[in-house]
């Protein structure tokens, strides 16, 4: 029997792998000239829109499902490896609008020449094809596989830039942990695999739930799972601690997020750590809920020292992009936080976190860009006085910073952390929310010393600010709109986490 395939519902990764291979078609033919550049760039950000358009009509209709197994063969419950459901469509949501973004940050990395444009782009969709595939991802196979779709093309884009030293480095780091990482992660998937005897989500939380028996296991279903099932959960988690870059897993972000390239810097931070975490949610939660006693403390724990060690380390830096990257370290404890409760309303509050600190950390990137183009060390100090050099670029930092300490105006950001403040409380893990309550605080310094320098008179030898590019505006306008929008109507981020609790 054929397989039959709904094209609808997978219809945005497949537009997604289409416009790449026209992209590399696209730059193969078209003569090396200054608007090709553009063209290229343009034909990508139409086929991540049309991507979205088709993300925001599955969400009318209620998604859908493909690839599942043909129902002569098994009778208990309908097997899918695609799933279009609310929380699938949510994470691609929030990874095509962030692309928007990094697309348009790209155009204007571009623009310097010295990298190539179609290469550029072309690995740029093949991430975003992995990144919209692994949240509607339901056997183990997929998820796999979408998650090395996201990580390799990362390697190639880090290092694209020619005859730099620290982006070659960068890259070869990268390139070993997550090797590392990807071994780990596979030898714990083979260890759930060899014990439950299938691949797919559900049937795994089945087995692992006690609802039936684990293959040629001949104790009952709530006796007779072995204890190599700790030692593939923790191998599970590990894995996808180095793609989030939790404690201990972490020393890698800083090195790679200063020598790449700022777009593939903001990509990692918003598009890669969204995509780690739809994956660590669906292998936890829909395959692993039956063992909640075993990875919620782990994670606990996890969270807590991520988010400590990311704060301390920021306090340290002079380099803007090394401090984002350990703010990034210290936001993803807190958005592992809820997932140490393990409940649906603590999957929406991971979620609902998660796409305001996308929106937040693009704008701060998008204008960390724009000072890199005249700050060749892009250190704290090139941006004193930024207000006063370039209005709306310093104002859009100054509002990002603040939403991401969780300060007013910046209500976005405290209604993330509230969020997260009343799940881990309702779920009996008062200590976790006493450790994020300090760390909290430890975040505010490093970014009010931050904003306080858009606001201090620059010296005479500070760097004249240049007219951007014009990409960078649209770049910075769809974070901070977005940021704006969480900060005027926090119903919206509830609607997030209701429909991705779903």
């Amino acid at each position: 029997m054929i397989q039959q395939i709904d094209y609808f519902v997978i219809a945005p990764p497949l537009v997604l792998a289409v416009v790449a291979g026209l992209v590399l078609l696209l730059d193969a033919f078209l003569p090396a000239r200054p608007r090709t550049k553009t063209t290229l760039g343009l034909i990508t950000l139409a086929g991540i829109l049309t991507s979205l358009g088709f993300v925001i009509a599955q969400m009318a209709i209620g998604g859908g499902q493909t690839f599942c197994v043909p129902p002569h063969l098994v009778t208990e419950e309908v097997l899918c490896s695609f799933v279009a459901d609310g929380f699938t469509l949510v994470f691609a949501g929030l990874v095509l609008v962030a692309a928007v973004v990094v697309v348009l940050m790209s155009m204007t990395e571009l623009a310097g020449g010295g990298i190539p444009v179609g290469e550029w782009h072309f690995l740029l969709l093949c991430t975003l094809v992995g990144a919209v595939t692994l949240p509607a991802s339901r056997d183990l196979i997929m998820l796999v596989v979408a998650l090395e779709l996201v990580s390799l093309p990362v390697f190639a884009l880090t290092a694209l830039k020619r005859y730099d030293g620290r982006s070659s480095e960068a890259a070869v780091k990268l390139f070993v942990v997550s090797v590392v990482s990807t071994a780990i992660m596979l030898f714990g998937v083979s260890l759930l695999y060899g014990i439950a005897g299938t691949v797919y989500l559900s049937r795994l939380a089945a087995v692992f739930s006690g609802q039936i028996p684990a293959p040629g296991t001949p104790l009952p279903a709530d006796q007779g799972l072995p204890a190599v099932v700790t030692v593939g959960v923790v191998l599970v988690v590990a894995g996808f601690a180095f793609k989030i870059a939790a404690v201990p897993f972490h020393s890698w972000a800083a090195d790679v997020y200063q020598g790449a390239p700022i777009p593939v810097a903001a990509l990692l931070s918003v598009i890669s750590k969204a995509t780690g975490f739809a994956g660590l949610i669906l292998i936890l939660v829909a395959a692993l809920s039956g063992q909640a006693a075993i990875w919620t403390p782990i994670i606990a724990i996890i969270s807590a020292l991520t988010m400590t060690v990311g704060n301390l380390l920021a306090l340290r830096q002079r380099s803007a992009v090394r401090l984002l990257a350990w703010s990034s370290v210290a936001q993803s404890g807190y958005i592992l936080a809820p997932l140490a409760v393990g409940t649906a309303g603590a999957i929406g509050a991971s979620t609902a976190y998660l796409v305001i600190y996308a929106a937040m950390n693009l704008g701060a990137f998008a204008v960390v860009m724009l000072v890199s183009r005249t700050a060749v060390r892009n250190e704290l100090d090139d941006y004193r006085g930024l207000v006063y050099r370039s209005r709306a670029a310093g104002v859009a930092l100054a509002f990002c910073l603040v939403c991401l300490a969780g300060l007013p105006p910046g209500l976005a950001g405290l209604f993330a952390k509230v969020f997260v403040f009343r799940e881990i409380i309702e779920g009996d893990t008062g200590w976790l929310a006493l450790v994020m309550a300090v760390n909290t605080v430890i975040g505010l310094y490093y970014y009010a010393v931050w904003t306080a320098r858009l606001f201090t008179p620059a010296e005479a030898t500070a760097p004249a600010a240049h007219r951007p590019p014009p990409a960078i505006w649209p770049a910075m306008g769809v974070a901070v709109a977005a940021a704006i929008l969480f900060s005027i109507a926090p119903q919206l981020v509830l609607d997030v986490t209701t429909l991705s609790a779903r």
